[in-house]
């Protein structure tokens, strides 16, 4: 996902995406450990994507929070 696509969702949508991707992530760490996967540069990107996700949302409560003072 391009942070251009990221800055277009709303914060409600930048929630359940990030609960969406920790899950996504939790589930292949615990897939990886029993067995290796196919993939695993995928736990990497989901990491970030997360990472990228909570960075977004951060910004936007701190621009609120900004204008409310």
């Amino acid at each position: 996902m391009k942070n251009v696509e990221i800055r277009e969702l709303t914060a409600k949508e930048l929630n359940e995406r990030i609960e969406t991707e920790k899950s996504n992530l939790v589930r292949m760490q615990m897939n990886h450990t029993v067995s290796p996967l196919d993939h695993p540069h995928n736990i990497r990107f989901t990491r970030r994507l997360v990472a990228q996700l909570t960075t977004e949302l951060r910004k936007r409560q701190l621009i609120e929070n900004k204008k409310s003072e």
